[in-house]
């Protein structure tokens, strides 16, 4: 376990460490997609930054398997260890973590959100995906942490994503900003959607 906080150690301050925690109640929502293009904008950014995979299914782990960089770290754990794997990270060095959370499990994601400086909710634009975010957001209150709805895999075009925005806000959860990027195709290569738009910009510049 130690090994793996090599990576992040830093002469940063350790005191402004700021943990985000990402969930959604609601399967195949993008939560682990989110996670890993924060955090590999983070590392780009010039930020010492930790993912801790706590979906037994450790879709970030095979991401940053599949990596050909160390950074960002990213640890599998249950949430049980979560304030250990925080306390690890911050005498590290890391400036952010943050947490992906599994679906259908109410006591980890409460758990995660409790930890958390910031929730976000992740949610695609769709009539079912929005109705069922409601359990999401009483979590993050339940837990009195500021949350923030990340809308996923939204169409350029039309007007879903305005409509979809103000569903959210007639539940009380503002959106957060968005780039544009379509993250998915990134994740299949073990990169962040940032690295794709710069790859992508460097070919066409060569070509």
């Amino acid at each position: 376990m130690l090994e793996c906080w090599q990576a992040i150690k830093s002469t940063r301050n350790r005191a402004i460490m700021k943990t985000i925690a990402v969930i959604s109640q609601k399967g195949g929502a993008g939560k682990t997609t989110i996670a890993l293009n924060l955090a590999v904008a983070a590392v780009r950014s010039g930020h010492q930054c930790a993912v801790i995979d706590i979906d037994p299914q450790a879709s970030a782990k095979s991401w940053h398997d599949l990596r050909q960089d160390d950074a960002p770290v990213v640890v599998s754990a249950q949430a049980s260890r979560l304030p250990e794997i925080l306390q690890t990270a911050h005498q590290n060095g890391a400036a952010l973590v943050i947490i992906d959370t599994a679906p259908h499990s109410e006591s980890a994601a409460l758990a995660a959100a409790r930890l958390a400086d910031l929730v976000l909710v992740a949610c695609r634009p769709s009539l079912l995906d929005l109705k069922a975010i409601t359990t999401t957001i009483d979590l993050a209150a339940l837990a009195k942490t500021q949350a923030l709805a990340v809308l996923n895999t939204v169409p350029v075009r039309g007007g879903l994503k305005g409509d979809a925005e103000q569903v959210l806000k007639s539940y009380g959860v503002e959106t957060a900003p968005d780039d544009g990027f379509h993250r998915l195709s990134a994740m299949l290569e073990g990169r962040g959607c940032s690295e794709s738009a710069m790859l992508k910009m460097m070919t066409e510049c060569q070509s």
